[in-house]
């Protein structure tokens, strides 16, 4: 026999211009858990997945306050979720402008701009790099890395900037993927950082996996997590030598984490500057009027070298990208000081 719903909670459904809204009435005694959990016990074609999606795009409110916080404890009161139209499967071509550094029939080698996201994925759904790839290369980018992120064989953050190759075919893609994981790349990111390490050259070693506390960042952890090693040199001191201000690294990637270098260098008390993730705390007066004057909205760091052997043609290629905009303006400043 098929048991009683539970009257404590309501869930109206309204279709919305091609979206959705779903109502929900959480009752006092149906209070107290996770928030995800409770919205998608709730609504059975929810996951919770997705409901702690929408509540990260702010598509989560209770009596009209949006919510943020999918771990925090549902309280009593009337939940709406708003669900936007379904997006289509494969991402679409888009006409956006490309920094070509190299290109043959086998791959292409880009300056992808800060704030550009290299796949779509929520909160980035257009404008990435796949979509102006699409339109660039057409149909003969590589299909190995699935329908969402054809020919991408590595990526950087959004908010990082710098030299990328992406693959064209799926032969070049196999062997970039063969070179990446035999770490038979050359990759020099250059970093300007609150403060400086101790030593001004070194090796950081320590596994990176997705932070316990919060599931939007990555953290060096002492068992589990994948092996990550970041060599560095430092090139230039800004400030008190003695104990600088700030300073700019060259960052060799062994591995290639998710968030490696932010990680690595902020685990050594000398995050990227700007970084709104792991910055731990505000560098001095003095780099924050610089910050402020270049116009850094971003974490200060470049993917300035891709060095490796062509997968098809055997070619020893090399690229490299001087420092944008905002990082070097950010870096006359701090010469300054």
């Amino acid at each position: 026999m098929a048991s009683e719903p539970d009257l404590s909670v309501e869930d109206e459904a309204l279709d919305l211009g091609g979206g959705e809204v779903r109502r929900v009435v959480v009752a006092p005694e149906a209070a107290g858990d996770r928030l995800d959990k409770t919205l998608a016990g709730l609504v059975a074609d929810l996951s919770r997945a997705r409901i702690q999606a929408l509540i990260a795009e702010g598509r989560v409110s209770r009596d009209g306050a949006a919510l943020t916080d999918a771990s925090a404890k549902a309280a009593a009161g009337d939940y709406r979720i708003d669900i936007p139209p379904a997006l289509p499967a494969e991402p679409l071509p888009e006409a956006i402008a490309l920094t070509v550094l190299f290109e043959d029939a086998d791959l292409i080698v880009v300056d992808k701009p800060a704030g550009m996201a290299v796949h779509p994925a929520p909160g980035s759904r257009n404008g990435t790099l796949v979509n102006a790839l699409l339109h660039h290369c057409g149909a003969s980018l590589s299909g190995i890395g699935g329908v969402a992120r054809p020919g991408i064989v590595h990526r950087l953050d959004k908010e990082t900037s710098g030299v990328m190759v992406a693959a064209k075919t799926d032969a070049a893609h196999q062997g970039l993927s063969a070179l990446f994981a035999a770490h038979d790349i050359e990759r020099v990111y250059i970093a300007l950082t609150r403060g400086a390490p101790r030593a001004r050259r070194g090796v950081i070693e320590g596994a990176i996996a997705r932070s316990t506390h919060d599931r939007k960042k990555m953290a060096l952890v002492k068992s589990g997590g994948r092996a990550a090693v970041t060599h560095y040199l430092v090139e230039r001191l800004y400030g008190p030598e003695a104990k600088p201000l700030a300073a700019r690294l060259a960052c060799r990637l062994e591995t290639g984490r998710t968030h490696q270098i932010r990680v690595h260098l902020a685990s050594q008390g000398c995050p990227c500057l700007g970084d709104p993730t792991y910055g731990s705390g505000p560098p001095a007066e003095p780099v924050r009027r610089a910050i402020a004057e270049a116009g850094l909205t971003r974490q200060a760091l470049h993917a300035a070298v891709l060095g490796f052997v062509h997968p098809v043609t055997g070619q020893a290629l090399r690229f490299e990208s001087p420092l944008p905009d905002d990082m070097a303006r950010l870096q006359g400043l701090l010469e300054a000081l």
